[in-house]
């Protein structure tokens, strides 16, 4: 007669030793997600991990726990629990925007229609026509648009030169372009004002009305990847200078944020997530406007048709300055990232722009150079890759 022992047995069952299969499901989310809220932020491998899709961090653990459930499995079901509830403000969920988006008053009179694209290598793999009518079609006050240059596909980009076009498109806007990011507007340009970010354009604007400032600043903050093997040593040494190099953005940013005497408008590709360490110093830039979107998951980007899981654009305000509206806008092909829309007001009374601060733009087109070359994704091989 043949015996087996217990762990055998347990293993012949389907149920793994010293517990339930769940329960070792369990037990290993909750030991990552352990890692990952100590990690995230704070090591440069961990921007790799914390590319998962946000919902992920509610949807596996909620998964867990109903099979814990269905399975009579209360230690799972504890565990699982546990790591929904850590893991909830990775997930990007808004559950604040189902009451305030049902909720927003319609925007006052004076409130002006501010649309932040990135354009994907502005149409350099679409039809030119259909691209300048979307944009056309989106009729803003101001567009901040990002990616205003070609990709050579051999690591590095080709700044571009369409203001031929982009006159005969836009002829009510002014333009300031630096940095391979475009900043379009209806209302009179008072200053740009050079930032320490190097991949950030900032833009005053006389507001209607009174002429009071709101700042604007058009950012583009680099991608985290390389699109090589991951066996190669060349993908990790670019993913830890990318983190240097994100972290030396977000720096200067927060200090161009802070050093703002205007109300300020801060939106663009931010190539970061909730799950992402980095949402830490968004979180210091300003107020997340995306509760008054409506949406409880809000997502921006796709990495193919059919898989738009990520937020990786942002718009945020400081005080003085606020969003009535909200939305992301279909870019019908055109680009991998959605338009965010939003209309704005300034609620406090500004000081005018200072006069050393003040470009007066005569043709209506101004190219802001400073920085251009800094703003050149990286040099060489370590382009990030899908900015």
């Amino acid at each position: 007669m043949t015996t087996i022992g217990p762990m055998a047995e347990s293993w012949a069952n389907g149920t793994p030793p010293g517990g339930s299969w769940v329960l070792w499901a369990a037990g290993a989310w909750a030991a990552f997600l352990a890692a990952h809220l100590v990690l995230n932020g704070r090591w440069w491998f961990w921007l790799l991990p914390s590319l998962l899709p946000p919902p992920v961090f509610v949807a596996l653990p909620a998964l867990l726990l109903v099979l814990s459930w269905v399975a009579g499995d209360l230690t799972a079901a504890v565990v699982a629990g546990a790591a929904l509830l850590l893991g909830a403000r990775q997930s990007g969920l808004v559950p604040g925007a189902l009451v305030r988006g049902a909720r927003r008053p319609p925007p006052p009179d004076g409130a002006v229609r501010i649309v932040s694209w990135n354009t994907q290598h502005w149409c350099q793999s679409t039809d030119p026509e259909p691209f300048y009518a979307f944009l056309r079609g989106l009729d803003a006050d101001v567009y901040l648009l990002q990616e205003y240059h070609h990709d050579q596909f051999n690591g590095t980009y080709r700044l571009i030169d369409d203001e031929r076009r982009l006159r005969a498109t836009f002829p009510g806007h002014r333009a300031v372009i630096a940095r391979g990011l475009i900043t379009l507007s209806r209302l009179p340009v008072a200053a740009t004002v050079e930032t320490a970010a190097r991949r950030t354009l900032r833009v005053d604007l006389e507001m209607p009305g009174d002429g009071r400032i709101l700042a604007t600043f058009n950012v583009h903050i680099p991608v985290q990847l390389r699109l090589v093997s991951p066996l190669r040593a060349d993908f990790y040494r670019a993913v830890r200078s990318r983190a240097a190099d994100r972290a030396r953005e977000y720096r200067g940013l927060l200090g161009d944020v802070a050093g703002c005497p205007h109300p300020a408008l801060i939106a663009g590709d931010f190539n970061t997530t909730a799950a992402i360490g980095d949402a830490r110093r968004i979180a210091r830039l300003g107020a997340d406007a995306v509760a008054v979107a409506g949406k409880l998951c809000p997502t921006t980007w796709q990495a193919r048709p059919g898989m738009r899981w990520w937020r990786l654009d942002w718009v945020l305000t400081t005080p003085g300055a606020r969003v009535h509206s909200y939305r992301f806008r279909d870019p019908r092909g055109l680009s991998d990232h959605s338009v965010q829309e939003v209309s704005v007001s300034l609620a406090e009374p500004d000081h005018p722009a200072t006069t050393d601060l003040r470009i007066r733009h005569h043709d209506g087109f101004r190219h802001h150079d400073e920085g251009t070359h800094h703003a050149l994704p990286l040099p060489g091989k370590d382009r990030p890759a899908g900015q």
